[in-house]
C-alpha cells in the first residue's frame, strides 16, 4: 500500500527536524548530559515537528545503543516503538480522551514500572482539549511523578492551558519553517522519490504551508499524483488558488467609486451560489494583500500568490491610498461580525460595497480620512479634482436643516444681504475706497483681505474686480482652528491654510482646497465648526463658502506693470 510522503519521510532522528534548531541541539546536549526533564511541553502552530520530536525523544530515552544523544532506530526497543510493540510507550489523543477517567487510568498506570523500557512515556498531543477535571486530575502526577515516567505534552493553542500546568514542565516552541528550509526538505524528497521539482514550484509550495513542513509534503504528493515534474503552474492548478479575478473586478469598481457596477458584480456572485461570508473574508484578505503591497518593499516573499496576481496587486495598489485599504479592511471585518447577527448576509455584503464605492455616505472618521487621503493623492498627481461647483457661495445650514435646503427666513433678518451674499458682483464697493480724479491724492492703503499666495502691493492698489467684496478679514480665525483641532482633526485638516472674513452675521470660509465645500455640509463639521468659533468670540455665527471669482475671469491675467502705471496716472503721479 502506498505511504503518503509526510508519513514516510518523518523525521527519525533530531538532524532530520527541520527549521527547529533551537530545540533539537537542547534535547540532545540534555539525552548526552543525562539532565532530563520529567515533563515537557512543546508548543506550535501544526505541522512543525512537535508530534515527531516527542517520539524520537521517547525513543531516545528508551534506546539500548544512543549515538550522540540521537536514537540508533535499528535496536530492538526503537523497532518495538516505531512498530507500536513495545507497550511503555504511549500516546494518547486528548481530543478524543479529554475526562477525568482517562487522566486517572494515567495515574493508576504510572506507578507500575516498565516491561521493556527504561522510562514509560507519555505522549498527549492536543492537550489543550483536555477538561478542567482532567488537568486537575493530571495535577500532582505531573508535578512530581515516578522516577521511571516521563510526560510529553503537545499542543497548538498554548494559551489554552492552566498556568498550573505550564509552571510544571519545560517549555519548548516551535517555529514555522521557513521557506527555503522547506524547499531544501522537498528537493531532498523529490531526488530520493525520483521526481522533478521546479524550484519557484517548491517556492510556491512552501508559501502555501504556511510554515507547515507537514502540509508542504501533502500538496507535494498531490502536485505528483497529476505529473511527475511539478511545476509553479501545476501547483497553482492543484492548490486552486487560481480564481481570483471577481475580487480585481470588485476592488476596481471600488476604486473608481462605481457602486453600480459593484452591486452588480454581486448579483452575478449571488446567482452563481457563492457564500457572502466566505466572499467578505476573501475581499479582507484581498485589501490584506493590498496593504502588504503598499507596505512592504520585497512583498512577494510575504503573499501567497503567483507572479502573475502580484504583478495584478502591485497595479491595483497604485489605485488606493493606504488609508483607504485600512478603510476597507475595518469596515469588511465589521460586516462579516454584522452578518451572524443580521436578517440578510447579502444585504450587508451590499451596503459595504456601496460604503467603500461611496465613502460619502459614511460620517465615520475612517472615511473621512480615506477621502482626505483621496484628495492629497489627486493633488499631489497633479490630475484635476472635480468638486462640487462653488461659483456661489454655499451657506451651511442651521442644525435642524438639511444641508441641501435653503434657509428659514427667520434665521436671516436682511434679505437684501444674502442676495448681495449669492451674487457678489452686483454688490457695490463703498466710495471712500474708489480713487476719486478731482481729489488730492493719498497713498493707496492696503485692503484687509487676506491672500492665500501675497502679491506686491503695487498689484494690491490695482482697480478691483468686481467680485471683490469689502468683507472684515476675521482676525481670531487662528485662534478658532486651533480649538477645533481639539475635537475634530479631520475638519481642521481640511481647513488647514484658510482665511475667513466677517460679515455681519456670517463667517465665510475661503481656502484653495475644494473639498471644503463638500465637508462644510455635513451637519456634524459645521456644527463643530460654529462650536469653535463660539467658544473663542463667545457669539454665534452662521457659516458660508467665500466665492471664488468665475473661471472666465481667474483666466484673465493683467501684466502688474500696466496696473501700476495706471494708478498713478489715476492718483496724479504721472501725467500721460
Amino acid at each position: 500500500m502506498y505511504q503518503v510522503l509526510y508519513r514516510k519521510y518523518r523525521p527519525q532522528v533530531f538532524s532530520d527536524v527541520v527549521g527547529q534548531d533551537h530545540i533539537t541541539r537542547t534535547l540532545q546536549h540534555e539525552l548526552q548530559s543525562g539532565k532530563l526533564s520529567h515533563a515537557y511541553l512543546f508548543t506550535g502552530s501544526r505541522g512543525t515537528g512537535k508530534t515527531s520530536c516527542a517520539k524520537i525523544l521517547a525513543k531516545a530515552v528508551n534506546c539500548l545503543h544512543p549515538v550522540d544523544g540521537n536514537p540508533c532506530n535499528e535496536c530492538e526497543v526503537c523497532r518495538g516503538i516505531d512498530s507500536g510493540a513495545i507497550l511503555d510507550v504511549v500516546e494518547i489523543d486528548a481530543a478524543s480522551n479529554n475526562g477525568v477517567d482517562n487522566i486517572r487510568d494515567i495515574r493508576d498506570e504510572a506507578n507500575f514500572a516498565p516491561v521493556n523500557c527504561r522510562y514509560r512515556v507519555y505522549i498527549i498531543d492536543e492537550v489543550h482539549m483536555l477538561s478542567i477535571g482532567a488537568f486537575n486530575a493530571l495535577l500532582k502526577t505531573l508535578e512530581e511523578p515516578p522516577a521511571h515516567v516521563m510526560f510529553i505534552l503537545a499542543t497548538t493553542e498554548v494559551h489554552k492551558l492552566p498556568v498550573t500546568i505550564l509552571s510544571r514542565c519545560q517549555r519548548f516552541d516551535f517555529h514555522r519553517v521557513s521557506p527555503e528550509a522547506m524547499l531544501a526538505r522537498m528537493q531532498t524528497v523529490a531526488m530520493q522519490e525520483g521526481f522533478t521539482l521546479d524550484a519557484d514550484a517548491g517556492m510556491l509550495i512552501a508559501r502555501l504551508a504556511d510554515g507547515g513542513m507537514r502540509d508542504a509534503l501533502s500538496t507535494l504528493d498531490q502536485c505528483i499524483g497529476r505529473d511527475r515534474h511539478v511545476t509553479a503552474q501545476l501547483v497553482t492548478d492543484v492548490a486552486g488558488i487560481t480564481g481570483k479575478d471577481h475580487l480585481f473586478r470588485l476592488a476596481d469598481a471600488i476604486a473608481v467609486h462605481d457602486a453600480a457596477a459593484a452591486i452588480e458584480q454581486l448579483s452575478d456572485l449571488h446567482a452563481k451560489s457563492v457564500d457572502m461570508e466566505r466572499l467578505c473574508a476573501d475581499l479582507v484578505q484581498h485589501f490584506r494583500n493590498l496593504m502588504i503591497v503598499k507596505t512592504v518593499r520585497k512583498s512577494d516573499s510575504v503573499l501567497i500568490c503567483t507572479a502573475e496576481e502580484l504583478a495584478q496587486y502591485r497595479t491595483q495598489g497604485a489605485s488606493f491610498t493606504l488609508e483607504t485599504v485600512l478603510y476597507a479592511i475595518d469596515l469588511l471585518q465589521e460586516t462579516a461580525v454584522t452578518m451572524k447577527k443580521g436578517v440578510n448576509r447579502r444585504i450587508e455584503m451590499e451596503l459595504a460595497l456601496l460604503r467603500l464605492a461611496n465613502p460619502a455616505l459614511s460620517n465615520d472618521n475612517r472615511a473621512i480620512l480615506s477621502r482626505v487621503a483621496e484628495v492629497e493623492r489627486t493633488v499631489r498627481s497633479g490630475v484635476a479634482v472635480q468638486p462640487a461647483p462653488v461659483a456661489t457661495p454655499v451657506l451651511e445650514p442651521e442644525a435642524d436643516e438639511t444641508p441641501d435646503e435653503p434657509d428659514e427666513p427667520d434665521e436671516s433678518d436682511e434679505p437684501e444681504e444674502t442676495d448681495a451674499f449669492a451674487q457678489p458682483a452686483e454688490e457695490p464697493a463703498p466710495q471712500e475706497d474708489e480713487p476719486q480724479p478731482e481729489d488730492e491724492p493719498e497713498p493707496p492703503q492696503p485692503e484687509t483681505r487676506a491672500e492665500p499666495t501675497p502679491e506686491p502691493p503695487a498689484a494690491q492698489s490695482a482697480p478691483r474686480a468686481p467680485d471683490v467684496r469689502d468683507d472684515e478679514t476675521f482676525a481670531a480665525w487662528p485662534q478658532v482652528l486651533s480649538e477645533l483641532s481639539q475635537f475634530n482633526m479631520a475638519m481642521w485638516g481640511v481647513l488647514t491654510g484658510s482665511t475667513a472674513f466677517e460679515r455681519g452675521d456670517f463667517i465665510l470660509i475661503k481656502s484653495e482646497n475644494a473639498a471644503v465645500s463638500s465637508f462644510i455640509r455635513t451637519g456634524t463639521n459645521a456644527r463643530d465648526v460654529k462650536e469653535a468659533i463660539a467658544r473663542v468670540t463667545g457669539r454665534k455665527y452662521r457659516l458660508g463658502i467665500y466665492s471664488n471669482p468665475a473661471p472666465q475671469k481667474q483666466e484673465e491675467k493683467r501684466d502688474p506693470l500696466a496696473d501700476l502705471l495706471q494708478k498713478a496716472q489715476q492718483l496724479g503721479v504721472l501725467q500721460e
